[in-house]
């Protein structure tokens, strides 16, 4: 089979296509499909590019606030590095199946390195249909009037998971704009005590049959009486009553999060990675 010298940026064209690459792996390539089924692949309105490599579709790689390899074999690892390279980055990681990431990361890292961190081993879960615990009734939407009561506790949650302040260089404009967008969308959930957020999470990508948990976190005080695994199940009732299955992925050394997520009924499907910069 013949294949092209490099990656070729796909537009409205291709849809047919990535949608057969990304229906393939609906839950690892949640985050990318979520974006394409919205707003197709048109790059401005995307936020990114999507390279294809190989004919059709042999190798899949999104490229724009974070860096997605979706498919491909070495060689399309190989030449979606190369293309990465000559842009230079302007991703702030690295994050999809460890197949993917972790070669593509070998070809970068002499460039883009040092990472600020690897993160190699997340298990990649999933579940369908009830959850295998009672939910918390206590967990639910989260209103637009109530962001700044919201916001600290999404701001702890990122600054404990990721190692930085998702405030800083802006003042905290862009990602008050994320979290306020999320919320809107209905796609926040939380348990508020005395107007204290004391859980949260949110559904932070949904494509047509799959949601992406992400940002689970519970207030330091309340922490070890259930509440993350209780409000883990509302929220995965919450994605099946729109039809979606629940996702996630988490890093494999967070055996406690680990345990509770098996509880509500989550098994390992696949395994991500994440270089973050």
């Amino acid at each position: 089979m013949l294949r092209v010298a490099g990656p070729r940026l796909l537009d409205d064209r291709h849809r047919s296509g990535v949608h057969d690459v990304l229906d393939a792996d609906p839950v690892a390539s949640c985050m990318v499909a979520a974006r394409v089924e919205a707003v197709g692949l048109d790059p401005w309105r995307l936020g990114g590019e999507l390279w294809a490599y190989g004919a059709p579709v042999d190798g899949l790689c999104f490229s724009g606030a974070n860096l997605v390899p979706l498919r491909g074999e070495r060689s399309a690892i190989r030449a979606f590095a190369d293309r990465a390279r000559r842009g230079g980055r302007v991703c702030s990681s690295l994050v999809g199946r460890a197949e993917l990431v972790l070669p593509l990361w070998e070809e970068l890292a002499p460039v883009w390195g040092p990472a600020r961190e690897v993160r190699a081993d997340q298990p990649l879960m999933t579940m369908h249909g009830m959850p295998a615990i009672a939910p918390d009734p206590q967990v639910r939407p989260v209103r637009i009037d109530e962001l700044d009561r919201y916001l600290p506790a999404a701001v702890s949650m990122f600054v404990e998971e990721v190692g930085v302040d998702p405030r800083d260089g802006d003042g905290g404009a862009g990602y008050r704009a994320r979290v306020a967008e999320l919320i809107t969308s209905g796609r926040a959930f939380a348990r508020f005590h005395d107007g204290e957020v004391v859980f949260k999470a949110e559904i932070g990508a949904m494509s047509r049959s799959v949601g992406q948990i992400q940002g689970v976190w519970v207030h330091p005080a309340w922490r070890g009486h259930g509440l993350g695994t209780a409000g883990t199940a509302s929220v995965t009732l919450a994605l099946a009553s729109m039809g979606r299955c629940a996702s996630l992925y988490v890093n494999a050394f967070n055996s406690p999060a680990r345990a509770a997520y098996r509880r509500v009924g989550f098994t390992q499907v696949g395994r991500f990675a994440t270089v973050l910069f």
